[in-house]
């Protein structure tokens, strides 16, 4: 069954709005630590998504890999740019990030034609 990665990554931010509303404190700091952990330092906020993805893939996180393909892509990465991240991943996580970077390429093709019209 392919999973739809644009509606898991709605679903998800309304989760986390929920969230934030019942614990308020916790979601916020998580908040500030992700703006100041993606801003453009030595690295870009696209090279920083582009690791994120990496690791998503590897700790083998559903939704983590939704948020990071399409903030990678909203933040100027090319397909390119993330099948090689995908790659990257694969040498580092073995077969079991095969099967999760395969959901990263899935999503790539969801996103990619949600953004191209």
């Amino acid at each position: 069954m392919i999973k739809d990665h644009s509606k898991r990554y709605h679903e998800l931010t309304r989760l986390m709005e929920e969230l934030g509303s019942a614990i308020p404190d916790t979601m916020g700091a998580f908040g500030k630590l992700h703006k100041s952990g993606i801003e453009t330092g030595a690295l870009t906020t696209k090279i920083k998504e582009l690791i994120a993805l990496g690791i998503a893939i590897t700790v083998r996180c559903d939704g983590c890999i939704a948020f990071h393909v399409h903030d990678a892509l909203q933040s100027g990465a090319t397909n390119e740019e993330i099948t090689e991240t995908i790659g990257v991943a694969v040498l580092m996580g073995g077969g079991p990030a095969v099967v999760y970077g395969c959901e990263a390429l899935e999503a790539l093709h969801q996103f990619s034609v949600l953004q191209n019209g």
